[in-house]
Formats: C-alpha cells, sequence, structure tokens
C-alpha cells in the first residue's frame, strides 16, 4: 500500500509539471508541446487506473457539500482534459499527425484553446481541494499560520491578477478564439506566472473545504467559519483592484490585453 501511494503521489506530481509545462507554449514550441500532451495523456491514464476504486464508489454512500463538490470537480477535470487532448491530436503535427483532421479544424482550434485553460483551472482547484487533508499533520503555532495566511492570500491575489492580465477569461469564455503569447517573457517568468495563477485556484479549493468543515464543526469552533471567506475575498480584491486603476489604452483596458505579444502561430496554420 506504501507502494502504491508513492506511486499515486509521483504522478500527481508528473501530472502537475506537464500541465505548466504545456501551458507554456511560448517556451516549448510546437513539437514539444505536442509531446508533452501525448505524455500527459498517459499519465492521466495511468492516474485513473490507480484511482480506479473512485468509480466504484460513486453510487455509495451519502453526498455531502464536500463530496459533491469534489466529484463534480473531477468529473469537470476528466472531461477537460480528455476534450482537450482530442481536439490537441485532431490538429497534430508532429506527435501523432495520423490523426490530424479527426474534427473540424475550427472547432479543434476554438475548443483546445478554452478547455486546456478550463483544464488548468479545474487541476489548481481539485489540487486545493487536496490540500488540506495532506497538510493536515502539520500543527504550526499561531504566529505561523498568520504569517502562512497572509503570505498565501497575497500570492493568490498575484495569481489572479496575473490571470485577469493575461487574458485568460477570455480565452476561457471563448471569447478569443487566438492565443496571445509573449515570446520576449523569459522562461522562468513564464512558469512562474502560470504556478502563481495554478495557485490561486488551489487556494479557493482549499479555502472551500476549510469552510465546509468548519460549518460541520462544534459552536465554539465555529467562530473561525470566516476565516477562509474573508483570506478569499482579499486575494480577489487584491487581483482585481490593480485592473480597476490602471490607466486605460483607447477602448480595451490594459489588464485585459497582454502587452508585447504575438499571435501563437500555431494557430494561424
Amino acid at each position: 500500500m506504501k507502494t502504491k501511494k508513492v506511486l499515486k503521489n509521483s504522478v500527481d506530481i508528473v501530472m502537475t509539471l506537464a500541465l505548466l509545462c504545456l501551458m507554456a507554449y511560448q517556451v516549448t514550441g510546437e513539437s514539444l508541446h505536442e509531446w508533452i500532451g501525448i505524455g500527459m495523456t498517459a499519465v492521466l491514464i495511468v492516474h485513473h487506473f490507480l484511482n480506479i476504486k473512485w468509480y466504484g464508489s460513486l453510487f455509495k454512500g451519502k453526498y455531502n457539500a464536500n463530496r459533491i463538490i469534489s466529484t463534480a470537480t473531477n468529473t469537470l477535470l476528466l472531461a477537460s482534459v480528455a476534450l482537450t487532448a482530442f481536439c490537441g491530436m485532431s490538429m497534430s503535427n508532429h506527435a501523432v499527425p495520423f490523426l490530424y483532421g479527426m474534427s473540424d479544424m475550427v472547432f479543434a482550434r476554438t475548443a483546445h484553446l478554452a478547455l486546456s485553460f478550463w483544464s488548468f483551472v479545474l487541476m489548481g482547484f481539485h489540487t486545493g481541494l487536496h490540500l488540506p487533508t495532506v497538510t493536515a499533520k502539520l500543527k504550526p503555532n499561531k504566529a505561523v499560520r498568520i504569517v502562512c495566511a497572509t503570505a498565501f492570500t497575497v500570492l493568490a491575489g498575484v495569481g489572479l491578477w496575473l490571470f485577469i492580465k493575461n487574458g485568460i477569461p477570455d480565452y476561457i469564455f471563448f471569447k478569443t478564439h487566438f492565443a496571445f503569447l509573449d515570446y520576449d517573457k523569459a522562461a522562468v517568468l513564464v512558469f512562474l506566472e502560470n504556478l502563481a495563477i495554478e495557485f490561486f485556484f488551489a487556494f479557493l479549493g482549499a479555502n472551500a473545504v476549510r469552510f465546509i468543515r468548519s460549518l460541520s464543526k462544534k459552536d465554539e469552533v465555529k467562530k473561525k467559519l470566516f476565516a477562509p471567506l474573508v483570506c478569499v475575498l482579499i486575494a480577489v480584491l487584491i487581483g482585481i483592484i490593480p485592473g480597476m486603476i490602471t490607466p486605460k489604452s483607447g477602448t480595451e483596458p490594459e489588464w485585459n490585453v497582454p502587452q508585447n505579444v504575438v499571435l501563437d502561430q500555431a494557430d494561424t496554420n
């Protein structure tokens, strides 16, 4: 059982790293992007094989709020990743060119762009849902808890700010059909930005679990009930206020249009 647990954790880490690489197209380039996508698809299959018991438990037991959110997130994530992989293989020029044209190209390009970011968002939220359980054994003192909560809230706010600044809301809601990427940005900065964005959604997931657990605790412990909500609210304010006060250029807010960007060449073929 210990070996299986180590294997599960290793697979989860590999999937997270692969996803971060997939979201850094301007760093990896088209060919490597495709091969990483194929690799992640394979690892994802292994992940579900290792967690096959989850499917058997879907129709057993009662569904509380935490289980409903977790099941819904897992289902949406699976569907999103599967469709992203399908659309990606339909456009493949390097890894699996024999699958090129499996679906309509316009649909494949539009869906692949939007669903890849949905997968990114849902993966972060999915990770966050498990963080309280992973860190349950940690018993930091009050001072450490306050420092960590403050740092995590600020980092999450920065992640939301980057999420908006890089125009990702337009991608996930199908408002933009082409990826605008800054090829001049340093690779390390691209990965750090993606990591911060991912952290924001993990932060949301972790605080959602904390809030739900607080609801079920005894009255004397419920004084911490609104702490997760306050942290999320502060993070959201940190994320949206810079965009609201940034001077506008033309008719579009600067925080909705990434600066010094280049149209993703894969979307012009």
